[in-house]
């Protein structure tokens, strides 16, 4: 199930591709350390926030953290042929997902590339994962009730369309269970689950459950499991957000599901000790908590 990191480079290729507008001159910067799925570049000026960039070596990374004169990217794929010295150039693309009617029925991993054994996918768009800024004043007033077949859900604690629910659960409970029920029955078009840091078992248990009970025919399941890179635990809401949001502004009635949220805590986390961020409550990143 997972990639190498030759396949993750020609993944990422191919979105880059799709874009019309390509910089004509390249910035490029210089790698000063590197270890741990990071890098820290030097010279990266003009580089934007979830830029891909790309390595001598042919790997790609995204850039997270901007600091005064130094970049720290998350590497997308092996660091071998990375070290100090290396160049690394912007490529004025932002990390992107394919969207579409393609999408539905279809298991991909956080990159967006199908692990269900299915043929490529042949979206004819991509969307851009960190979306566009929107002004709260302007949203329509949540009114439009989103069933569940859950009855606690529904009678207590409703769930209406644009808004979200967390459900807190505690170690041993079966919150799969429960998200797998509410994809079976929720009175929606599109539903888009995001699995981050689960066992083997637990992905297997989501697809079989979804495909024997007829739901599968209106899912999107984005994918990250334990064994996978730290870093695509990461993009797996953003990713699902923008399939989501996608389906949405075409008019059909979307509803998200997001797996045990502390696997991406603890991925948060990771990252930010690698990068030397302050901490915050518990070693967390204090923009988690925002």
């Amino acid at each position: 199930m997972q990639l190498k990191p030759e396949e993750i480079s020609k993944i990422i290729r191919a979105q880059i591709k799709h874009y019309e507008n390509a910089i004509e001159q390249s910035e490029t910067g210089t790698v000063i350390m590197v270890g741990d799925g990071i890098a820290r570049a030097s010279g990266l000026e003009k580089c934007m926030a979830g830029e891909l960039l790309q390595f001598d070596n042919g790997e790609y990374g995204m850039a997270q953290n901007l600091e005064e004169n130094t970049v720290s990217i998350v590497l997308l794929g092996s660091d071998v042929g990375i070290k100090e010295g290396s160049i690394v150039k912007r490529t004025g693309k932002v990390v992107s997902v394919p969207v579409g009617d393609a999408m539905i029925g279809r298991v991909v991993n956080a990159l967006g590339q199908p692990i269900d054994g299915g043929p490529a996918l042949l979206a004819e768009e991509y969307r851009d994962i960190n979306g566009l800024p929107m002004n709260p004043a302007a949203r329509d007033y949540p009114n439009e009730f989103i069933q569940t077949g859950i009855s606690t859900i529904d009678g207590l604690n409703t769930l209406v369309r644009g808004q979200k629910l967390p459900i807190f659960s505690v170690s041993g409970e079966p919150y799969n269970q429960l998200l797998s029920r509410i994809a079976m029955q929720a009175q929606v078009d599109v539903i888009v689950l995001g699995g981050m840091g689960l066992k083997y078992d637990d992905y297997l248990y989501f697809r079989d459950t979804l495909e024997k009970s007829g739901a599968m025919g209106r899912t999107v399941m984005f994918i990250h499991t334990a064994s996978d890179p730290t870093v695509e635990c990461t993009l797996v809401p953003d990713m699902a957000l923008a399939v989501a949001e996608q389906f949405a502004l075409a008019g059909k009635r979307v509803l998200v599901l997001l797996t045990d949220m502390t696997n991406y805590a603890d991925a948060q986390k990771e990252m930010a000790i690698t990068m030397e961020q302050v901490p915050s409550n518990r070693g967390y990143p204090g923009d988690l908590y925002s």
